[in-house]
């Protein structure tokens, strides 16, 4: 007998923790938010569909669903309106919970063809919560309802606006990025490839990478025909060898880097190699005649574009 009583009490306290439902009306504010105009307004709009359609909308606004979800407390509240007409069931609720920041609304059977969750959805998130977070309610409540009226007729919401793409400050991050792999991936798939392979690989590379990093197809084609361009034109890749010093790579840098030297020169830089360790008194001399003020020739160096022997004190 207890647990029967305890189980009542129970039901009971949830009951009375939930909101009650108000009495049936088209326009219902709990909150003194609307004015006597406004609701006026409302329920003419309201009036004026149901008498034409037969279909019927209400709106409910409160303060708070205490703590219970919007989407169950709508549920209860068209459950117990009954909204609509008999056997037909096309009525429609817009709850709002105003401290709550939260809307639903909640559609019978019979308008669920036209009236589905997804462009109510929609109806709420375009229309209804953009002049809701501007301090119009009555606006936003207003123009919700039209636009439920309008769906219901058979008009079917705007097509949704596709986004533009937009170049932001991000690219102008990427660009020095991309030009650095331009320069360098460039210049190793036209050493690898050829100058017109190597271009058309090193644009695809980087406007792939481009497209990656900006996320929009249209700049990720801007930077592979640059790319292109720049790798076939620049000559990346092109310049010469330079002569790594130290040890048996400075003798062969030394060569090479003279190698254009005339045949008269090649005797001389014997006969100055050859001065450089003498055996006697006539092999200095030969030394001091090949470098001025008594220097000592050590090899071949490049200056410019010239080849010249490199005489130390």
């Amino acid at each position: 007998m207890r647990l029967i009583l305890a189980f009542v009490l129970g039901i009971s306290l949830t009951a009375i923790a939930q909101n009650a439902v108000p009495p049936v009306a088209r326009v219902t504010d709990q909150t003194g938010t609307l004015g006597a105009e406004q609701k006026a307004a409302l329920e003419q709009m309201l009036q004026a569909f149901e008498t034409r359609k037969g279909s019927q909308i209400a709106v409910l606004m409160v303060r708070t669903t205490g703590g219970e979800p919007i989407e169950q407390y709508a549920l209860r509240v068209a459950e117990q309106w009954k909204l609509g007409r008999k056997g037909v069931d096309d009525g429609a609720l817009l709850a709002i919970a105003k401290d709550d920041r939260a809307l639903r609304i909640e559609v019978g059977y019979g308008l669920e063809g036209a009236l589905n969750d997804a462009t109510a959805k929609r109806i709420i998130a375009e229309v209804i919560t953009p002049r809701f977070r501007e301090g119009d309610f009555f606006g936003g409540i207003s123009s919700g309802v039209d636009r439920m009226i309008k769906v219901i007729d058979g008009e079917p919401l705007p097509a949704l606006a596709k986004s533009a793409p937009q170049v932001d400050g991000d690219v102008f991050q990427v660009l020095p990025i991309l030009l650095i792999v331009a320069m360098v991936v460039g210049g190793l798939l036209r050493a690898i490839l050829g100058r017109a392979l190597g271009a058309v690989a090193t644009g695809g590379a980087v406007g792939f990478l481009a497209w990656i990093l900006a996320g929009t197809l249209f700049i990720g084609a801007i930077a592979g025909v640059l790319a292109f361009i720049f790798t076939l034109v620049g000559g990346f890749g092109g310049g010469r060898r330079l002569a790594v010093r130290g040890g048996s790579m400075e003798a062969a840098g030394a060569a090479a880097a003279c190698a254009p030297v005339a045949a008269a020169d090649s005797a001389a830089v014997a006969a100055a190699s050859a001065a450089a360790a003498p055996r006697g008194a006539g092999d200095e001399a030969a030394a001091a005649s090949a470098c001025p003020a008594g220097g000592r020739c050590t090899g071949l160096s490049r200056r410019g574009n010239v080849c010249d022997r490199e005489c130390h004190p």
